[in-house]
C-alpha cells in the first residue's frame, strides 16, 4: 500500500509528506496564497511524471539515443464542480540525433496501456472508501 499524508499548515496551504518527501499545495490567489501547485496540477504532475519515467526506461532498454524528455500534460477542466479533467493531452518531446520515431511511439504505447499506473487510474473507475476520525471527540 502506498500513503500520502496532507496536513493543513495555514489558510488553504498543506504539506503532503509523500514518503520520506514533502510538496506543499496550495489554493490560487484569493482561496489561498498560491505557495504551491493545486491538488489537481499535482494530478497531472503525478500523469506526466509516470508516462516520462516508463518511456525514458522503455527507451534505454532499446538503446535509443535520446538525450532529452519531456512530457507536457495538458488538461481541460470542466466548468461546474467537482471541475474534474474532461480530456487530457499527453505532449511527450524526445531530442536527440537517431531516434527512431517508432520506437518512442511504442513506448508510449506500452506505458500507456500496460505499466503507468497513473494513466490506469484516470482511464478504469477507482473505488474510494474514506472513514472519519474525531480524536479529540471521546467516546461517543
Amino acid at each position: 500500500m502506498t500513503a500520502t499524508t496532507v496536513t493543513l499548515l495555514d489558510r488553504m496551504t498543506f504539506d503532503a509528506q509523500v514518503g520520506d518527501h514533502h510538496v506543499m499545495i496550495d489554493a490560487a490567489s484569493g482561496h489561498g496564497d498560491n505557495r504551491g501547485p493545486t491538488p489537481s496540477m499535482l494530478t497531472l504532475a503525478g500523469l506526466a511524471g509516470c508516462t516520462a519515467m516508463d518511456v525514458a526506461s522503455i527507451l534505454r532498454k532499446k538503446r535509443q539515443p535520446f538525450t532529452s524528455l519531456v512530457v507536457r500534460a495538458e488538461g481541460e477542466e470542466a466548468d461546474d464542480y467537482p471541475h474534474r479533467y474532461t480530456r487530457v493531452t499527453l505532449v511527450y518531446e524526445v531530442g536527440g540525433e537517431g531516434v527512431d520515431r517508432a520506437a518512442v511511439e511504442r513506448a508510449v504505447q506500452l506505458s500507456e496501456e500496460k505499466y503507468c499506473s497513473v494513466s490506469a487510474t484516470f482511464r478504469e473507475s477507482t473505488e474510494i472508501a474514506t472513514r472519519v476520525d474525531l480524536p479529540d471527540a471521546g467516546s461517543e
